[in-house]
C-alpha cells in the first residue's frame, strides 16, 4: 500500500473572527510650540523638546497584572467584518515628558505672578528649570482610537509544509481622542495631575503579523500621526490651561490571539452561507457560458 500525501490544514477565513492583543510601544515626538494661558499670563514656548519615558524591563513590572500599565503599553480589541478588513478599539498608553533644563524661546506676557517671572517677552531665551515649569503626560498620553485595518497574506507556509504559519502584512488608519493624565507644575501655581479629555489624534500605520495556527500571533508595527491637544489642564483652576500640536511616531511589539464568539454552530452557519454564495456564483457562470 502506498502512503498517501497528507493535505495541508484547511484554509480558514477571518470573517466573523475577533482578536485582542497586548504589547508595548516606544514613542518619539516632534518639537512643539506650547501655549500657556491663565489669569495674569499668556505666553508661548517655542520648539519644546520632549521624549517618552521607558520603564526599565523586568518580569514583575511588565507581566504582573497589577503593574501592566506602568510601562508604555498598547491594547486592542477588534473584529473582522470580512476576510481582509477589521475594525477595532484601542488604548495607546504613551508617555510624553518635556526635557528639563532645556533653553527655549519665549514670546508673550506674564504679569502679577511675581517679580521673578513678570515681564514681556519677544523671543527671549528661558531655561525650563523645575522652578518655572515641569510638564509631562506620564500616567498616560492616552490615545483612545478606532482603527480600520486591511490584512493580506504575504507568505503562507501551509503551501510548502504542514506548518500552519502565515506571515501577513497589515495597513490601516486610526482616529481617536486624547485623555492624558497631565502632571504639570507652572511657576508658583499648585501642581496638577489628573485625567482630562484634552484633544484628538489621527494616525497611519503598517506592520508585519506572524500568525501561528490561526489562533495566536505576534505583530510589529510602525505608526505615525498627529495630536491636536488644545485643552490641557495645568493647574487646579479651570482658567489655566495649555495647548500644543505634536507629531508622533511609534515602534510597537504586540502579542495577541484570534477567537470566535458564539461557538461552533455560529461558525458553521457562517461557513454554510459562504458555500451557498460560491454555489450561486458557479451556477451563474455556467448559465452565462
Amino acid at each position: 500500500m502506498f502512503a498517501q500525501d497528507q493535505e495541508p490544514p484547511e484554509e480558514k477565513g477571518k470573517a466573523g473572527t475577533w482578536f485582542a492583543y497586548w504589547g508595548w510601544n516606544r514613542g518619539f515626538y516632534s518639537k512643539s510650540d506650547i501655549t500657556f494661558t491663565g489669569d495674569g499670563y499668556d505666553f508661548v514656548l517655542k520648539d519644546v523638546v520632549a521624549h517618552d519615558r521607558q520603564t526599565l524591563f523586568g518580569l514583575v513590572t511588565y507581566l504582573n497584572p497589577r503593574t501592566l500599565t506602568i510601562p508604555q503599553t498598547n491594547m486592542r480589541l477588534g473584529y473582522f467584518i470580512n476576510d481582509k478588513y477589521s475594525i477595532s478599539l484601542a488604548d495607546d498608553h504613551m508617555k510624553y515628558v518635556v526635557d528639563p533644563d532645556q533653553v527655549v524661546e519665549m514670546t508673550g506676557t506674564i504679569s502679577e505672578i511675581g517679580r521673578t517671572y513678570d515681564g514681556e517677552f519677544d523671543g527671549d531665551e528661558v531655561v525650563l528649570d523645575s522652578d518655572f515649569l515641569s510638564f509631562e503626560h506620564t500616567d498616560g498620553l492616552n490615545y483612545i482610537n478606532v482603527r480600520l485595518e486591511r490584512c493580506d497574506v504575504l507568505l503562507d507556509f501551509n503551501k510548502f509544509s504542514r506548518a500552519n504559519i502565515k506571515v501577513n502584512y497589515v495597513l490601516g488608519a486610526e482616529v481617536g481622542v486624547l485623555i492624558p493624565k497631565t502632571n504639570a507644575r507652572l511657576m508658583f501655581f499648585e501642581r496638577h495631575d489628573a485625567f482630562h479629555f484634552s484633544g484628538f489624534g489621527e494616525s497611519l500605520y503598517g506592520g508585519i503579523n506572524l500568525c501561528f495556527g490561526d489562533k495566536f500571533f505576534i505583530q510589529t508595527e510602525l505608526k505615525g500621526g498627529m495630536m491636536q491637544i488644545p485643552w490641557i489642564r495645568t493647574t487646579p483652576s479651570k482658567s489655566d490651561g495649555a495647548k500644543q500640536n505634536v507629531l508622533f511616531y511609534q515602534n510597537n511589539i504586540l502579542f495577541g490571539s484570534y477567537f470566535t464568539i458564539g461557538g461552533p454552530e455560529k461558525k458553521a452557519k457562517r461557513k454554510s452561507k459562504k458555500v451557498k454564495r460560491l454555489e450561486k456564483r458557479t451556477v451563474k457562470a455556467e448559465l452565462i457560458n
